[in-house]
C-alpha cells in the first residue's frame, strides 16, 4: 500500500513539475511576444508603405510583412499578437503606411481599422480639359483608364453624355487610395462641379444676363482666365454681365487663345484678333459656345454675383492687377499708360 501511494505522489509531483513548466515557459512566450508586439520594425525610408493585396488572408499577409523583413520574429508571433488583439479575419487589403517607429502592434491597428494611406490629385483652377488630362496621364500610384479614350469617351464614362468636357470638372484636391483610377477622379470633379454649379445658381443675383447655369459657367471660365486676384474676379465679372447687357462684344483675349489652340505661341497679334474662330469675342458678340478653363468656385461666385459699378473696360497694368475705366475714354488713356509705357509725367 505504501509502496503504491508513493508511486502515486511521484506521478502527482511530475504532473505539477509539468504544469509549472509549462506555465513558465507559456509565460517566457508571452512576454516574448509582448516584446514583440511594442518593439519598432524594421523600416527603410525608400519603402514608406505596405501594399496587401486585395483577398490575401492571413497568412499571405505576414508571408508578405516577413518577405519585407519589417521583423525577425516568426509566423506564429504575429498570429499570436492578432489572436491576441482579436484582429485576425479582421484584417483589410489596402496600402499601409510604414511610419518611423511603428511597431507591430500599431501596424496591425492600422490594418484591422483600414487606415489606408490617403494619396491627392489637385485640379488646378484655370486649367483647361487638355491640361487636366496631361496631369492625370503623368500621376503616379493612380490606375490610368483614360490614356486610350476620347474626350468624348470620357464623358460617356463619367455619365455626362454628350456634354463638352471643358470647364465640367471642379478644381479641387480630392483624395484616393491606391487601386482607384483617374476616371473614379473625374466622376467625382464632375459631380461636384454639377452640385456646386447648381447650389450657386439657385442664389444668383437676380436681373443677370444668363439665361442658364452653363453661360454662368462660360463666363465663371472667362473670368478665371483674366484675373487670378480674389479681389477683381467680381469686378472683371462686372464688366463682362454690362456688356451683355448692351450688347457689346465682351473681346477679351483668354477666348481668343482658346479658339487658337496650339497656333498660339504666347503672342496675339491683330490678325489673331480678326481671325473668326467660334471663340472670338472681338468678331462675334455674346458668350462663347463652351468654357475656356475650368472655373474654380471664387470664379464662379464672381460671375453669379458680380460687383455693382459703371466701369465697361479693363487693362492690366503689368502687376497683376487691372486698371478699371467707365468710358473709352478713360479706357485709351490707362492703355497708353500701362501697356505702352506713355503716361503722363512718366508715371501711372
Amino acid at each position: 500500500m505504501r509502496r503504491r501511494m508513493r508511486g502515486g505522489t511521484k506521478l502527482w509531483i511530475l504532473f505539477i513539475v509539468l504544469v509549472v513548466g509549462a506555465v513558465a515557459a507559456a509565460g517566457v512566450v508571452w512576454n516574448e511576444v509582448n516584446r514583440f508586439a511594442d518593439a519598432s520594425m524594421a523600416i527603410r525610408k525608400d519603402e514608406p508603405s505596405i501594399v496587401i493585396p486585395r483577398g490575401a488572408g492571413f497568412n499571405r499577409i505576414v508571408d508578405e510583412l516577413q518577405a519585407r523583413k519589417l521583423s525577425a520574429a516568426p509566423h506564429w508571433f504575429w498570429r499570436m499578437l492578432a489572436e491576441r488583439m482579436h484582429v485576425t479575419r479582421d484584417l483589410h487589403a489596402g496600402e499601409y503606411a510604414l511610419r518611423p517607429g511603428m511597431t507591430p502592434r500599431q501596424l496591425l491597428e492600422d490594418m484591422a481599422n483600414a487606415r489606408v494611406v490617403q494619396h491627392r490629385f489637385t485640379i488646378v483652377d484655370g486649367w483647361n480639359f487638355h491640361e487636366l488630362r496631361q496631369a492625370l496621364d503623368q500621376a503616379p500610384v493612380l490606375k490610368h483608364e483614360t490614356a486610350s479614350m476620347t474626350d468624348a469617351q470620357i464623358m460617356q464614362r463619367v455619365g455626362a453624355g454628350d456634354e463638352k468636357p471643358e470647364g465640367r470638372f471642379l478644381p479641387e484636391t480630392y483624395a484616393f487610395v491606391r487601386g482607384d483610377s483617374d476616371l473614379d477622379i473625374l466622376k467625382r470633379a464632375y459631380r461636384d462641379m454639377n452640385t456646386l454649379l447648381k447650389q450657386a445658381w439657385a442664389s444668383r443675383a437676380e436681373n443677370l444676363p444668363l439665361k442658364t447655369p452653363y453661360q454662368a459657367l462660360i463666363l465663371a471660365s472667362i473670368v478665371e482666365k483674366e484675373t487670378g486676384r480674389a479681389d477683381e474676379r467680381p469686378r472683371i465679372a462686372g464688366v463682362f454681365v454690362r456688356r451683355l447687357r448692351r450688347g457689346m462684344l465682351l473681346q477679351t483675349d483668354p477666348t481668343v487663345i482658346y479658339g487658337m489652340g496650339d497656333a498660339y505661341h504666347g503672342n496675339i497679334r491683330k490678325r489673331d484678333l480678326e481671325t473668326d474662330t467660334p471663340y472670338n469675342t472681338y468678331v462675334h458678340p455674346g458668350l462663347p459656345p463652351t468654357p475656356i478653363a475650368l472655373p474654380g468656385k471664387p470664379a464662379i461666385e464672381a460671375a453669379l454675383h458680380p460687383a455693382d459699378g459703371e466701369a465697361l473696360y479693363f487693362v492690366a497694368k503689368g502687376d497683376g492687377s487691372h486698371a478699371f475705366s467707365d468710358t473709352l475714354a478713360q479706357h485709351d488713356r490707362a492703355v497708353r499708360c500701362y501697356q505702352l509705357k506713355r503716361c503722363p509725367g512718366g508715371k501711372p
